[in-house]
């Protein structure tokens, strides 16, 4: 591995990031245009259809990701570090944790997924013993339960157990 700065390990140039990034984003904006071409993106005699403003924005959006995709491929070389591998593995204790809570809400519901999130984060990254941190787990999901269910009538995902409980 090449070595960069104060002896960190060289990760990812930074022009690599922003290629990966400046191509979602024309896929992103390309997907904007085909769906707003599709519901009407033209100008008719009574005004724009629903479409005409969101297309051209991603007309924009596009223009300006492919011509930052085009100026980093004519670039000359990048010996730059986007990342240190410590940074990246603190980055990645929060996101892949939090993408499992997102799939867990899919199946478990919100209530019960935050339950075991927050129990997970105060157990494993605060280091709080659990005796503290199930409370918490359990108060804050119940909490906003009461609130969002009962109070303000806003009904979340719920899972097998609210279901159970006849929610």
């Amino acid at each position: 591995m090449a070595h960069t700065g104060e002896g960190s390990e060289h990760t990812v140039s930074n022009r690599t990031m922003e290629l990966v990034v400046a191509g979602g984003f024309i896929a992103a904006s390309i997907l904007v245009m085909y769906d707003n071409w599709r519901i009407g993106a033209r100008w008719v005699e009574d005004g724009p259809q629903a479409g005409y403003f969101p297309f051209y924005i991603g007309l924009i959006m596009f223009i300006a990701s492919a011509t930052t995709f085009g100026l980093g491929v004519m670039a000359g070389p990048d010996h730059t570090n986007f990342v240190e591998r410590a940074q990246l593995k603190q980055v990645l204790q929060v996101l892949l944790p939090t993408v499992a809570f997102v799939v867990l809400i899919g199946l478990l519901g919100i209530y019960v997924s935050t339950t075991i999130f927050i129990l997970f984060f105060m157990t494993w990254l605060g280091k709080y013993p659990i005796y503290k941190a199930a409370p918490i787990a359990v108060l804050v999901p119940l909490f906003l339960f009461v609130m969002f269910e009962i109070w303000f009538l806003v009904p979340l995902p719920k899972g097998p157990l609210e279901t159970a409980l006849g929610y």
